[in-house]
């Protein structure tokens, strides 16, 4: 009698197991997707995303380093606003100007921003945000020279690699004996050198270095060069969600007056649409206004003295 008792609770407990184990593994099942879910949810609302943004750090105003290395300057600052209004978590890095694109897209770092014009040429490797500013191009020379825009031909004209500025200069002057830098700060240096004549460059920086004491001895020559890439932009990787995030903060920050507050305090203007194409200067007594016309710069520079002597 024992023997058959523990023969029946025997096939009922191996009768039981399977059943038993699937009810665990479909209680597993059921368990497991609410953490999951859980989970996502947190991460996509309470977990900072972390950017990392790099930037050229010899190209003042727009990206600089101070006298402690740190990173300064007009987008360093707009960039801190934006990742503020995006409340994310950004951190800014210097690298090359040469490798900012290839190291985007070799994922390195999600964005960069460096003065960066939107061209066509670009646009097909990257992609890239609003502009948020846009500049010109001058030519820079020594004081007295009357080398020009017009007579290049076989003149030593320095500008920085893969700018705008220097794809103006192979487009339009391929005939001037064309010498590309790696950085800004190198061109300044053999333009004042004498190792080069003259230096072709974006309106805001060249107008800044003109202030300095290595600038001082130097002066546009003739008038802005209006083109059609004067627009910058953040580049992102193509199909970046990145780029309509911050598109929306930087539309944010132009709507409350941070853009304003920001591109005023470099460029003396408290207008959005101003704020864009304004005259790149330090101490501004008077705004200065450019449109896609061209502009005389030699005359801004007077301006601007004339108001500092008053």
């Amino acid at each position: 009698m024992i023997i058959s008792m523990t023969s029946s609770m025997t096939k009922k407990a191996l009768w039981l197991a399977p059943l038993s184990a699937a009810m665990l593994m479909l209680a597993g099942c059921n368990n497991s997707s609410t953490p999951t879910e859980s989970t996502e949810t947190a991460a996509a609302t309470d977990t900072p995303l972390n950017i990392k943004i790099a930037t050229e750090s010899s190209y003042k105003p727009f990206s600089y380093t101070d006298a402690d290395g740190k990173l300064i300057g007009y987008e360093i600052e707009l960039v801190d606003a934006l990742c503020a209004q995006m409340k994310v978590k950004c951190e800014v890095i210097s690298q090359d100007w040469d490798g900012l694109i290839p190291g985007l897209n070799a994922q390195k770092f999600d964005a960069a921003i460096a003065g960066m014009s939107i061209t066509p040429e670009r646009k097909e490797v990257v992609e890239f945000s609003e502009p948020y500013f846009h500049s010109g191009i001058i030519l820079i020379g020594k004081k007295g020279d009357d080398v020009s825009v017009d007579a290049l031909k076989g003149q030593p004209i320095a500008s920085q690699r893969s700018t705008v500025a220097s794809q103006y200069l192979q487009d339009k002057h391929a005939d001037a004996d064309i010498k590309l830098y790696d950085t800004q700060d190198n061109a300044y240096l053999d333009l004042t050198s004498g190792r080069v004549r003259a230096m072709m460059s974006d309106k805001v920086t060249g107008i800044d270095w003109l202030k300095t004491e290595a600038g001082k001895d130097y002066e546009v020559k003739g008038q802005e060069i209006s083109t059609n890439d004067d627009a910058m932009g953040i580049a992102f990787r193509k199909g970046d969600p990145l780029v309509a995030k911050f598109n929306k903060a930087l539309a944010e920050l132009k709507d409350n007056g941070t853009y304003d507050q920001i591109t005023g305090s470099y460029f003396g203007t408290s207008s959005t649409t101003a704020a864009q194409k304004a005259v790149a200067t330090s101490d501004i007594k008077e705004v200065v206004v450019m449109d896609k016309a061209s502009v005389d710069a030699d005359t801004v520079i007077a301006k601007e003295e004339q108001a500092t002597a008053n």
